[in-house]
């Protein structure tokens, strides 16, 4: 196998949650042009096609389910999904996510707990789900992010707090499931890009991030799409239970 064959996902099947949007469209996307079948769940149901149309023009197959990632059951059914379409199932991308920005001293249990409810515990039952239905070994790459290694000026517990659980959740999989069912697990930490959560921060914001960062720059989905293919992929076939900060550099040390 040559250093470029190894990032083929020929024969592949991915599971993307969130993939209404944003990055999971990015991400469903660069999974096709790599040679995978793809799953797309999201709550947003209506919006699916569009993101399968892309997969489609890639030249592969999707089929989509409607998901809310909060209920373990609908977790469940969307792995039964992919493996009833296509047989097995070999990626999961834990995409789906929620966030706030609620100073701690007036955030609510209720919206505290909606965002933990998605980011983490939906991440987690995802996983499950993904690990019971999966024979032959795979790849689970859990969407983190930068503020779950370092604050960034905002006032997001509930978000911070979700992934930096990622995080810690991503290494114990690795670490139980790596050897013993060869299902390596490893978390993206994205920092700024485009999407429906970044279109709310004030234009000041986005302005004191391309300062700050040393990039210069907002990212670009299909740079961090291209991340989650080497993570997926038999070209990181020796890495497991880490946190890959695809941020312009904003969190180095």
């Amino acid at each position: 196998m040559s250093v470029m064959d190894r990032f083929r996902l020929d024969g592949k099947v991915a599971v993307v949650t969130g993939a209404s949007s944003g990055l999971g469209v990015a991400f469903a996307k660069a999974l096709a042009e790599a040679g995978a079948d793809v799953v797309l769940g999201a709550r947003r149901i209506d919006r699916l096609a569009s993101t399968g149309a892309l997969v489609e023009a890639a030249g592969r197959k999707f089929t989509a389910l409607q998901t809310d990632v909060t209920q373990p059951e609908q977790c469940d059914a969307l792995i039964a999904h992919a493996v009833n379409t296509f047989g097995h199932v070999d990626i999961l991308v834990n995409n789906a996510g929620v966030g706030t920005a609620i100073p701690a001293t007036k955030e609510t249990p209720e919206q505290y707990r909606a965002v933990i409810d998605v980011n983490l515990f939906g991440a987690y039952w995802m996983a499950q789900a993904f690990a019971r239905a999966n024979t032959n070994g795979g790849a689970i790459v859990n969407i983190s992010s930068i503020l779950g290694i370092k604050p960034q000026g905002l006032p997001q517990a509930a978000y911070a707090s979700s992934k930096a659980g990622l995080i810690g959740l991503t290494r114990d999989l690795a670490t139980q499931w790596t050897g013993r069912k060869n299902i390596r697990v490893n978390a993206l930490a994205p920092g700024f890009f485009p999407s429906e959560m970044s279109d709310e921060l004030p234009p000041q914001m986005v302005e004191m991030i391309k300062d700050v960062a040393p990039a210069g720059r907002l990212g670009d989905p299909e740079e961090l799409a291209a991340t989650l293919i080497w993570l997926v992929s038999d070209a990181s076939s020796y890495v497991t239970g880490v946190t890959v900060p695809v941020d312009g550099g904003l969190v180095m040390p």
